[in-house]
């Protein structure tokens, strides 16, 4: 009988039986699989297990404070979040509390672009670092500073503001909540970029800086626009410019810096951080609430009328930013030569 080949050509391809072994570890490793999935899973589900610490490394009434106390009465965990604020050191104080708490997702910080990415270069030691005893969660929010003078300095504009300076070397001087904050660095950065002198005054909070502003003991200040803002369209203070490279929305009549100092550029910005070794679960639960309580509309509503802008990210995202900061950063602080005293 003549030989198909066809026939021929199938029987030949035929793949061989698996042999009982081969089958045996293919089941193992699938039943490993679905384990591990079922304990992720599983991870997930139990936390939280008892209410959540979110740290603010400022006093109250700040742009990080707002937002801390934004998510805690939005969250839908299960468990409430309670606020702690733990200032001091630039925001050291509270970050490092967080840095040294157990990896389990239940002590939260809301971190600032002074405590995860400018105090690493202003501080010869840090208690902490700043990205190592982390776990990113997700970018909140950005937001200008905004230069603001009081009432009776003789100047209406960055440039007549140049232009005193210099004609009166190291009479003024300008406040901050803080060595390391933004609103300190930003002032650093304006006399660098002007070839300006004025004398830097830290205090332990916006509240106690406000006040010495407002009655002239410090004359200049780049304070967070959501803090500063109210106070300058009520009059108590004098708006002269942001710190941003664009106007925002919520000032659009305000100039900024850059109008008139080519390459000014200080975004202040506020992320949601965990202690380093929070199980992935965990963070991805915790990411998923931030996102879901910063994009509801009358959050967002909330945010824009204190000239804060929503900026929303994976914890992947965060790290990458943390990082493009921290390298930008070390070189201001530098080249202005500023160190925490």
């Amino acid at each position: 009988m003549p030989i198909n080949p066809f026939r021929s050509r199938i029987t030949s391809t035929r793949a061989p039986l698996a042999s009982p072994l081969k089958r045996q570890v293919g089941l193992s490793l699938l039943l490993l699989s679905l384990g591990a999935f079922s304990a992720t899973s599983a991870v997930a589900q139990a936390f939280p297990t008892k209410p959540l610490r979110l740290v603010v490394t400022f006093p109250s009434g700040g742009a990080p404070d707002i937002l801390a106390r934004l998510f805690s009465e939005k969250a839908q965990l299960g468990f409430p979040v309670v606020v702690d604020n733990r200032p001091g050191a630039g925001g050291n104080i509270g970050a490092d509390n967080v840095a040294k708490s157990p990896g389990d997702g239940h002590t939260l910080v809301m971190g600032t672009v002074g405590t995860h990415s400018i105090n690493g270069a202003l501080y010869e030691k840090m208690p902490y670092d700043m990205v190592k005893d982390f776990s990113p969660i997700s970018l909140i929010a950005s937001a200008p500073n905004l230069l603001v003078v009081n009432n009776a300095l003789p100047v209406k504009n960055v440039p007549e503001l140049i232009a005193y300076m210099k004609a009166n070397p190291n009479k003024l001087s300008f406040g901050s909540p803080g060595i390391g904050t933004s609103v300190h660095v930003s002032g650093e950065l304006f006399k660098s970029l002007t070839g300006t002198t004025m004398e830097h005054v830290p205090y332990k909070g916006r509240q106690f800086a406000i006040p010495d502003l407002i009655g002239g003991s410090i004359q200049v200040m780049f304070d967070n626009m959501p803090s500063a803002l109210p106070m300058a369209k009520e009059g108590k203070i004098r708006a002269l410019a942001q710190t941003t490279a664009t106007r925002s929305p919520a000032a659009p009549d305000v100039p900024t810096v850059a109008e008139s100092v080519p390459g000014f550029e200080a975004t202040t910005w506020f992320a949601m951080f965990a202690p380093a070794n929070v199980p992935r679960p965990v963070i991805d639960k915790l990411n998923a609430e931030v996102l879901r309580v910063f994009k509801l509309p009358e959050v967002q509503e909330r945010l824009k009328t204190l000239g804060l802008d929503p900026v929303l990210s994976s914890p992947a995202e965060l790290a990458r930013y943390q990082a493009s900061e921290i390298t930008k950063w070390a070189k201001v602080v530098k080249d202005s030569g500023a160190k925490a005293q």
